[in-house]
């Protein structure tokens, strides 16, 4: 801590919280903000600081550390995405057609890191998908200086809550879906939806929701005449229909302002395309051109961990994606077995000290879908592999499907690749893009695809 530093006292904090204001002044700290009372024993204060006590320390925070920074948000277009699944893939969409129509340098904050204009701005492994208010304000500074006119940011069920994006200027808030997860951290979906729903509570200037999810139906009358749709399934804004799935992507007509576009993206599934159509309109209100926009679609790039493919030798083809959820787990699995001409071999676990009860249904999914299944670590954190591999068993066992359980995930991804043969699908779910995986408190190197071209390269 630099001296003169003003010290923020935030409940819940791993790395400081209210118990660490006396040492904050020990290290040269010369104020602090804090919600607690302070202790009936007084605090020791150097001459000239102070302790400001607040209703609440992360409103505070979020409003000081914008403020310190001169608002950053507001010399830019700030887009904030929510939602369970497809947060980041709409994020990465979003810059890659700003970048191909118009050549625009676009800031990303998110699960894989920040970047502006593609070139990565570092901070800490273990900085949050949204950061903490001190580490946004300062990402969003950084953006500002380097000629950044639009960002866009993954805004999660936690960060909302504790209000690390109070204070971003924030013109676009993007509804994606809501499915379960995040149960550890919120008890109840009703709690998690409420979580959601704080970013078109005052957050956001406008709206583009997805009114295929019931809770993103319920948006545009919370904020009437700032709220536009999107669509595969019924009439809104922006829709999409007659949807041809192949293994390279997957083609559409989209339906605006009673036009129609042919149009197309090098991902396949409905999910992708319900992707796409909210980066899309996110770009299109705010003034980009539509006609632009949609021809910048076929032209964007593979996204790292999202559905990412690569094709194996002996007519393999491999899939990464981040599905972490039952709902996510159960779409890519559908658009994977609607084209797989061969076997679809499932590669996946459940993180540890996370949500237990998803772990059955995950397992259900997979073994539904899949013509064998290899159970192994994600990230199992505190907790013991072999009990998380049970839990998700139990669900596999209830559809029959074969499966085999491999702790080190290194050596599982390796015995589905080796029994894959022409025309087969290998799926390898839960971490797409991460590259670690947590290990009691240890962040180890570990990269999914990575390790297929390194398992291939040694076959």
């Amino acid at each position: 801590m630099a001296p003169g530093s003003l010290y923020l006292a935030l409940p819940g904090h791993r790395q400081g919280g209210p118990e660490g204001i006396a040492t904050a002044f020990a290290r040269g700290a010369v104020a602090a903000l804090t919600q607690e009372p302070l202790s009936d024993d007084g605090l020791d204060t150097p001459p000239g600081a102070c302790v400001v006590r607040v209703a609440d320390a992360r409103v505070a925070a979020a409003l000081v550390c914008a403020r310190y920074h001169g608002e950053p948000g507001s010399a830019m277009d700030v887009v904030a995405v929510t939602g369970t699944n497809g947060k980041t893939s709409v994020a990465s969409m979003y810059e890659s057609l700003l970048r191909v129509a118009n050549g625009a340098r676009v800031g990303v904050i998110g699960t894989s890191g920040a970047r502006t204009g593609g070139d990565p701005i570092p901070m800490p492994h273990t900085v949050l998908s949204t950061p903490e208010a001190p580490d946004l304000q300062y990402l969003l500074a950084r953006m500002r200086s380097r000629g950044t006119l639009s960002v866009v940011l993954e805004a999660t069920s936690m960060g909302l809550l504790e209000h690390r994006v109070d204070g971003s200027h924030i013109d676009v808030g993007v509804f994606t879906n809501l499915t379960q997860d995040h149960l550890d951290d919120h008890g109840t979906m009703e709690l998690y939806r409420d979580a959601k729903l704080r970013l078109f509570q005052g957050l956001c200037r406008r709206a583009v929701v997805n009114v295929d999810d019931p809770v993103g139906a319920t948006i545009p009358a919370m904020m009437p005449g700032a709220a536009v749709t999107y669509s595969v399934e019924t009439e809104a804004d922006y829709r999409a229909t007659d949807l041809v799935v192949e293994a390279s992507g997957t083609r559409f007509v989209l339906h605006h302002d009673g036009r129609k576009y042919p149009a197309a993206i090098p991902m396949p599934g409905r999910f992708s395309v319900s992707n796409a159509l909210a980066a899309l309109a996110a770009c299109h209100v705010q003034g980009h051109d539509l006609t632009g926009l949609v021809a910048a679609l076929e032209r964007m790039p593979q996204i790292p961990g999202r559905f990412e493919h690569f094709a194996a030798p002996r007519g393999v083809s491999v899939i990464v994606d981040y599905a972490h959820s039952p709902d996510s787990l159960d779409k890519v699995l559908a658009t994977i077995r609607g084209f797989a001409p061969g076997r679809v071999f499932t590669v996946f676990g459940c993180g540890g000290d996370r949500d237990t009860t998803k772990r059955a249904k995950m397992g259900r999914i997979a073994g539904t879908y899949s013509d064998r299944c290899v159970l192994t670590s994600d990230n199992p954190r505190h907790e013991d592999p072999e009990t998380i591999m049970a839990q998700v068993a139990e669900g596999i066992e209830e559809t029959g499907t074969p499966f085999t359980r491999i702790p080190d995930r290194r050596a599982a991804i390796d015995r589905a690749l080796s029994v894959a043969r022409s025309g087969d699908v290998v799926l390898i779910a839960g971490k797409g893009c991460e590259p670690y995986q947590i290990v009691g408190d240890e962040m180890l190197p570990f990269d999914d695809m990575t390790t297929v071209h390194e398992v291939v390269a040694g076959h």
